[in-house]
C-alpha cells in the first residue's frame, strides 16, 4: 500500500527522476605538426540537454609504443587543471569554451617524444554516458605531403594533358582544312589559266578565224562611227 502511494505521488506531483541520455564526443582523427611548433587538439560534444554548469572535460595521453594512458588535463567546477607531473605540465594550455561545448587544448613546443594518442572525455550532467574520442598526434621534422595533395596534383596533370591534346587536335584540323583550301584555290586558278591559254593557242592556230574576228571588229567600229 505504501509503495502504491509513493508511485502515485511521483506521477501526480511530477517528481520523475531525470534520466540520463547518451552524449557523443568528437575529436579529429589525426593531427600533424612540426618539431617545436604548437598544435590545437579539438574536443566537442553533442547532447540533447542544455550545457550544464557542471560540464566536465578530461584528456589522457598514451605514448606510441605504450599500453598505458596517463591523465594530463581536467576541466571541472568551472576551472581547468593541468596535471603537474605529466610530460605536458608546462606545455599545455586550455583554449576551449565549455559554454559552447568546446574542450580544446593547446600543446606547445612539440617534440618527437610527444607522438601518441590523445583521448578526450566529456560529461554534461545528467548526460554522462558516452564513448571517449581519440586523436593521434604525429610530430615530424617536416610535415609530409598529404595524400589528398598528391591526388590533386595527379588529377591536375591529367586534366592539363587532356586540354593540351584537345588543343593540338583542333589546331591540326584547322591546319589541314587550311591546306586543303589552299590546294583547291591553286587548282582552280591553274585550270582557269590553262583555259585561257588554250583559247589563245586555238586563235593562233586558225588564222582565218582570227581574220574573221578582226573584220567583225572593224565593221562594228564603223557602225559606231556612223
Amino acid at each position: 500500500m505504501l509503495t502504491f502511494l509513493a508511485l502515485a505521488s511521483v506521477v501526480f506531483l511530477g517528481i520523475v527522476p531525470e534520466q540520463s541520455q547518451a552524449i557523443v564526443i568528437y575529436t579529429g582523427w589525426e593531427r600533424h605538426a612540426l618539431v617545436g611548433s604548437d598544435v590545437r587538439l579539438s574536443c566537442s560534444f553533442f547532447s540533447w540537454r542544455w550545457t550544464s554548469e557542471d560540464v566536465t572535460f578530461s584528456w589522457s595521453y598514451r605514448p606510441d609504443g605504450s599500453r598505458d594512458s596517463i591523465s594530463i588535463f581536467h576541466y571541472t567546477g568551472g576551472a581547468p587543471y593541468v596535471d603537474n607531473k605529466g610530460p605536458f605540465r608546462d606545455r599545455l594550455e586550455f583554449v576551449g569554451n565549455p559554454g559552447r561545448r568546446d574542450g580544446s587544448i593547446l600543446l606547445k613546443n612539440l617534440d618527437f617524444a610527444d607522438n601518441g594518442t590523445f583521448t578526450c572525455d566529456a560529461k554534461n550532467p545528467p548526460d554522462i554516458v558516452g564513448r571517449p574520442s581519440s586523436v593521434r598526434l604525429l610530430v615530424f621534422e617536416k610535415v609530409p605531403i598529404q595524400a589528398g595533395v598528391i591526388t590533386g596534383a595527379i588529377i591536375g596533370v591529367v586534366l592539363g594533358l587532356l586540354v593540351l591534346i584537345v588543343v593540338i587536335y583542333y589546331l591540326m584540323r584547322f591546319l589541314v582544312a587550311r591546306r586543303v583550301f589552299s590546294l583547291s584555290v591553286s587548282k582552280h586558278g591553274k585550270k582557269k589559266k590553262e583555259g585561257s591559254q588554250q583559247r589563245q593557242a586555238s586563235s593562233v592556230a586558225d588564222p582565218s578565224k582570227a581574220k574573221a574576228a578582226a573584220s567583225e571588229k572593224k565593221k562594228e567600229s564603223r557602225k559606231d562611227k556612223k
